[in-house]
This record gives C-alpha cells, sequence and structure tokens, in this order.
C-alpha cells in the first residue's frame, strides 16, 4: 500500500555562480511570497506556498559547468500560480529582475488550460510558472496528457 503524499517540502538548485545567481533568486523568491531562512556566502534558502526552495553554490569542480536540462539530474523547476495573471505578472517581474524568458506566457497542452512561462536564472538554470485550472488531469472529462495513447484511471493508485 502506498502513501498520500503531501507536497514537495523543498527544492535545492545548485548554480555554477552563487554571486551572479544570488541577487536574481533574492528577488524572485520572496516576489514568490516566500521568506528567507538561510542566507549565507554559499546558501540562500526560501520557504513558503508550503515548500522550500534553495539555491547553492556549486562545488569548486563544477564551477565551470553549465546547466544542461537534458543532463542527469535536474531538468526545470516548476512553480504552480493560483491564476493566468499571476503566470504573467512573473514574466514581466523576470524580464525585469534579469532572467530570460525562454518562452513568454502561453497555453500549452500539457493539461487542460495548461498555461505558463518558462525562462533561465542567470547561470541558466530553467524554472517555469504555470497555471491549471480546476482540476487539471484529475478531472473526470480530462484528456491523456501528451504523448499518452489511453485514458487512465486517476482515481487509482
Amino acid at each position: 500500500m502506498g502513501i498520500d503524499i503531501n507536497g514537495i517540502a523543498h527544492v535545492y538548485l545548485t548554480v555554477q555562480d552563487f554571486a551572479k545567481a544570488r541577487p536574481f533568486y533574492g528577488e524572485l523568491l520572496p516576489f514568490f511570497g516566500m521568506v528567507c531562512l538561510v542566507d549565507t556566502d554559499e546558501l540562500y534558502y526560501c520557504i513558503g506556498g508550503r515548500t522550500g526552495i534553495g539555491v547553492r553554490a556549486a562545488s569548486a569542480e563544477h564551477r565551470a559547468t553549465s546547466f544542461d536540462q537534458y543532463r542527469a539530474g535536474l531538468h526545470h523547476l516548476c512553480i504552480r500560480a493560483r491564476s493566468r495573471e499571476d503566470v504573467e505578472s512573473v514574466a514581466a517581474f523576470v524580464a525585469d529582475a534579469g532572467g530570460r524568458i525562454v518562452h513568454g506566457p502561453r497555453e500549452d497542452a500539457w493539461a487542460p488550460g495548461y498555461y505558463s512561462v518558462l525562462f533561465e536564472d542567470p547561470c541558466g538554470t530553467r524554472l517555469e510558472v504555470n497555471h491549471v485550472p480546476g482540476k487539471g488531469h484529475l478531472a473526470s472529462d480530462a484528456k491523456p496528457p501528451l504523448g499518452a495513447d489511453t485514458q487512465r484511471d486517476l482515481s487509482q493508485p
């Protein structure tokens, strides 16, 4: 028998140039309503929205290694927003804060009503903020996700 998880407690992002990334996250995470718990020369950690996000300096031997979303490890981090307008606010904020917008706010076929912005921090780490209205894939009339050829019964484990 499995468990019923209660969200994600925390995620840590390791960045190649902490001095370059720290100011960006120092603006972004409080913009998300998060509160800083740790702020040192090698770690910036905030909590809010039932999760924590930590940004950590890469070890000396990896500081020359740039982020690659197709290497083993993190592909990207996606934060759930409460509205489409929140997604649009994040896009404007990121552009002003020095992040690079990969794609501006738009609809995608990942889930019914999926709306997101994809961006990179100053070190190239990919982040996304999305909004999915209602129950998304958990709705009784939801279509299969991209690439799926049959409807799944999402009420079953």
